[in-house]
């Protein structure tokens, strides 16, 4: 069990650049087809309709949008902007139009980022109808008077939400919820990062056994998505979910970072910033007061309170390329790909071998009758014989192996053979944390 993994960064670039031509939203047939290229990869996903009209809390599933063309045609009859040469070029759930307009009018229905002079913006109006154009600020500019023909293609009628789940049982019915989002067309950090690294987490599980949590992949579309799910099995997830991560941003190769819970102090916190200090101690904590932006939005709400956390590479919102053209396949690098992989990997691992310890001896143990302290002493060992007696005395069964390391500021997965080595001989029972109460 956690052999060395196999997986590459290649791999997961592999099918970001598959996935990548395909016009996604939050409804509609480009997320069908998303789902069915991750259900090659991951056979036992199953992909579930919620249809128009579904009451998900307080929110409705919109009716389902599809496009099939769209364009500007300028004053000489030329296509100046092309849907099939960036589906970044509508407003996403725009309404079928085709109309002649002057420019003033075309002005007033343009999206450009005068600050990204050469990108072409992503831009949604999902509870609106209106229709739209994404252009770069250059083209923009560079328009003439005259009339233009514009003709969006497009349907907005019922049909329903799509989204996919994977469980891999585990030997506890108690949960790790992996959450991710497939809705946004041709961007390859913000978008297809989260799905495709998530996909090879999935993989990566499968190929486990002895699993202790059973392991929940969800993907769908960003927030009315998510609502949906919550909408369809809060009770479950409430009673069951342990730990939970939503995957985003995990792509480019700048930088990692950290956004917590609402609460703070959830073992999906823990975990991460155990991971994070220990293995990438340059990473960026955020604020979830002032900077959640994500699906945490929805997965932590009150009443619902489910401890997500997010670890990503660079923030969304926080590199220039968000939400842009600039956002492609460029960006995101199999050395980015494979590091927001591994470091998730690496939470998995901790889980799965964090257990609650409890010192078995009144008093001190000797260590020397054991044979254990030079044992415990030689280089292959992070703890000398001083702080073992540390891990035996703060084992007071109100621990689990990440506080425990966490207080002896030294990386978990270095005391997981000690920790097996004491129990052998007696020193410290166990017990898998989520047997346990509040732990410290």
């Amino acid at each position: 069990m956690f052999e060395t993994s196999t997986i590459t960064g290649e791999h997961i670039h592999a099918l970001v650049s598959e996935l990548f031509p395909i016009h996604r939203s939050i409804t509609g047939n480009g997320v069908r087809a998303s789902l069915e290229i991750i259900k090659r990869e991951l056979p036992g996903l199953v992909i579930h309709e919620v249809p128009t009209g579904t009451a998900c809390f307080d929110w409705t599933v919109p009716n389902e949008w599809n496009i099939r063309d769209a364009y500007i045609l300028d004053p000489n009859g030329d296509k100046i902007v092309d849907f099939n040469e960036s589906n970044l070029h509508v407003v996403a759930y725009s309404m079928p139009i085709d109309r002649i307009v002057s420019l003033e009018q075309l002005q007033q229905h343009l999206h450009s980022y005068p600050e990204q002079p050469d990108a072409v913006p992503y831009v949604t109006s999902f509870y609106e109808e209106r229709w739209g154009f994404c252009i770069s600020e250059n083209q923009r500019c560079a328009l003439k008077p005259g009339d233009y023909r514009v003709v969006i293609d497009s349907t907005l009628e019922s049909g329903s939400l799509t989204y996919g789940e994977l469980v891999v049982p585990g030997e506890t019915a108690s949960e790790i919820l992996v959450s991710t989002y497939i809705c946004h067309p041709a961007m390859a950090n913000n978008e297809l990062s989260g799905p495709c690294v998530t996909t090879f987490l999935a993989k990566w599980v499968l190929g486990q056994t002895a699993l202790k949590y059973t392991y929940r992949f969800v993907f769908k579309p960003e927030t009315i998505g998510t609502l949906v799910y919550l909408s369809r099995n809060l009770d479950h997830l409430k009673q069951n979910v342990r730990a939970a991560f939503n995957v985003s941003c995990v792509g480019d190769d700048r930088t990692y970072s950290f956004m917590p819970s609402r609460d703070g102090q959830t073992l999906s916190d823990r975990v991460a910033l155990h991971v994070l200090k220990n293995n990438h101690p340059e990473f960026k904590s955020y604020s979830f007061q002032r900077d959640r932006g994500s699906d945490e939005r929805q997965y932590c709400w009150p009443g619902i309170d489910l401890p997500v956390t997010s670890v990503m590479r660079t923030k969304y919102g926080e590199f220039p390329e968000y939400h842009t053209s600039s956002d492609n396949l460029d960006l995101v690098t199999p050395a980015g790909l494979l590091g927001g992989f591994e470091v998730l990997r690496q939470c998995f691992i901790c889980l799965e071998k964090n257990v609650v310890v409890q010192s078995t001896t009144l008093g001190e143990p000797q260590l020397g009758k054991r044979n254990l302290y030079p044992t415990l002493s030689d280089a292959s060992s992070t703890l000398g014989p001083g702080n073992i007696i540390h891990l035996l005395a703060y084992g007071d069964g109100t621990r689990d192996l990440i506080g425990l390391a966490d207080l002896l500021e030294v990386a978990v997965w270095d005391i997981f053979d000690l920790v097996d080595l004491l129990e052998r001989h007696k020193l410290v029972s166990i017990r898998h944390p989520t047997d346990n109460g509040d732990l410290k």
